[in-house]
């Protein structure tokens, strides 16, 4: 793929400041659009999810001291890419011009005669000290800000070109300019703060002036160090605060505690991972990262459609014959909805069928994807509970009933609709379940390291799937881990494994998980 003029493009887009929420539209369009991904240190991996799968992604993280790629070889990369007539995203942390050596990356482009653009990014001054509950100006105190790079001086740190400069040479700040203005925002500053606070007071500042140390700003590991220019450096090495960090020196500080909004967000600095398969795991994830969690998906099952089509087809031919058609996930709508594409069928086939389910996201997936009513769904969202529903409103007794659902489903709906009265029961399996072959590796490395809180499940296969994946040994390496169960079924396999929930969902959908992990944090 190319642009309309058959060449490549090199597009530098600023991913923002850690929050994969803070990358603007055009960057995610460019994303979505992409042949190859250059990516640093700082840019969420969460974005390239976003990406075709088969883009091709190339890491060059940058840390200090640690570089897998230098500038030089960045450049080259860009450069070969573009010149293939690639679409290349060069994903950067925060914005590509603010200490993002952008400058240089378009200069190498020009003068390989690659085309290139750049997309502007929330750079951390504004989005880390937001996030931290610091305005950078505020009437009441300043009406500028200054960025400034925090580790210029720092020898370890700096590249070939920076080693090689004169002595007395290698800065170019006026640190007594710097001491008389009122916001300063240092970048990559945490190693050198001893020093940017001695020159700052040595240059006038006052020694009581309020700093912040931001570190893994705009996102749910964001940690924050307050002091004064007297004493935050010593804060901040007892509290191990190390890079990637900012550093906000001026009276806005003094407004944290008033306007500190991202850290009271109730399961912040909870990592909670999420079992549900891949095609469901978003609506979670994403519930518990607006409230402030660090999510890990860890998909448990795979969803893949029957090996023989055969009884589907079958009973999709008949399907207006039956009475009832009952649905007990949105993933039976789903594979149901896309069968029925494939042999040109739609809502006309279910005539004057009557809708069962259990679940509201089944209730949903039906009313939006099939356009259809739903007749019955119990309070209670487990399968006997509709059963339950339907003999109470004494329609069951004769009644033909066509079940769409996976194929590991439990047969307890089957066996009490018989037992009632049933004319036929035909239970299909329009999807099938695999457990997942393993668990991602940064999961295994959380749990190894005591940084996972939370872990959910909404299915006992989620439940089972998880303990097998972790190996014979899953109670040990989940201790001092809570668990989450979406209702009595999983919770009943959770303590058939020997686990108990920490969090049982009152009612048994997403909205009911969340709540009760909420509640139990408060608690």
């Amino acid at each position: 793929m190319s642009d309309s003029s058959g060449h490549g493009v090199v597009y530098l887009v600023g991913a923002g400041s850690g929050d994969p929420g803070l990358i603007t539209v055009r960057g995610a369009t460019l994303l979505e659009r992409a042949d190859v991904v250059v990516y640093d240190a700082l840019a969420n991996p969460a974005l390239l999810d976003g990406c075709r799968s088969d883009v091709e992604r190339i890491y060059v993280g940058k840390q200090a001291a640690a570089h897998s790629f230098t500038q030089e070889q960045i450049n080259a990369v860009l450069v070969e890419k573009g010149r293939a007539g690639k679409i290349v995203v060069r994903l950067k942390g925060g914005d590509p011009f603010v200490f993002g050596r952008g400058g240089e990356e378009c200069e190498a482009l020009h003068a390989a005669g690659v085309k290139f653009e750049v997309v502007p990014g929330v750079t951390a001054a504004i989005a880390a000290a937001c996030y931290a509950g610091i305005p950078v100006t505020h009437r009441d105190f300043n009406s500028s800000f200054t960025v400034v790079t925090g580790h210029e001086k720092e020898q370890e740190y700096r590249e070939d070109e920076a080693r090689s400069r004169e002595p007395g040479a290698a800065t170019d700040m006026d640190w007594g300019a710097l001491a008389k203005l009122p916001c300063l925002a240092f970048y990559m500053g945490v190693k050198a703060l001893p020093r940017i606070c001695e020159r700052l007071v040595a240059n006038g500042m006052e020694a009581g002036t309020e700093v912040a140390v931001i570190q893994w700003g705009t996102t749910p590991r964001q940690r924050v160090v307050t002091g004064t220019l007297a004493d935050v450096a010593g804060k901040v090495a007892e509290a191990g605060i190390t890079p990637p960090a900012l550093v906000i020196v001026g009276r806005v500080v003094s407004l944290r505690p008033v306007m500190n909004w991202f850290e009271k967000r109730p399961l912040f600095g909870q990592t909670i991972v999420v079992t549900r398969t891949r095609q469901q795991a978003s609506a979670l994830s994403e519930k518990l990262g607006e409230l402030g969690a660090a999510v890990i998906e860890a998909p448990t099952i795979e969803v893949a459609p029957p090996a023989d089509w055969g009884e589907v087809d079958e009973a999709f031919v008949k399907i207006g014959t039956y009475d009832w058609v009952i649905f007990t996930s949105a993933n039976g709508v789903e594979a149901t909805l896309r069968r029925m594409r494939e042999k040109g069928l739609d809502a006309r086939s279910f005539v004057c069928a009557r809708i069962g389910v259990v679940g509201e996201a089944t209730a949903e997936a039906v009313r939006e994807l099939l356009c259809l009513n739903v007749d019955v769904m119990p309070e209670s969202f487990v399968a006997e509970a509709l059963a339950d529903e339907l003999i109470g409103r004494n329609q069951v007794v004769g009644q033909r009933f066509l079940l769409l659902r996976a194929d590991i489903a439990r047969p307890v709906l089957v066996e009490k609709l018989r037992a009632a009265g049933a004319q036929e029961v035909c239970d299909v399996a329009v999807y099938e379940t695999r457990a997942a072959s393993a668990l991602p590796k940064h999961l295994i490395d959380e749990l190894a390291a005591g940084r996972v809180n939370w872990v959910t499940f909404t299915s006992s296969s989620t439940a089972r799937n998880f303990s097998a994946l972790l190996g014979e040994d899953y109670r040990k390496k989940l201790e001092g881990v809570r668990l989450a169960s979406i209702g009595p079924v999983t919770t009943s396999t959770l303590r058939e494994l020997g686990l108990e929930p920490a969090a049982v969902a009152e009612q048994s959908d997403v909205d009911g998980l969340v709540e009760a992990i909420v509640k139990a944090c408060d608690q």
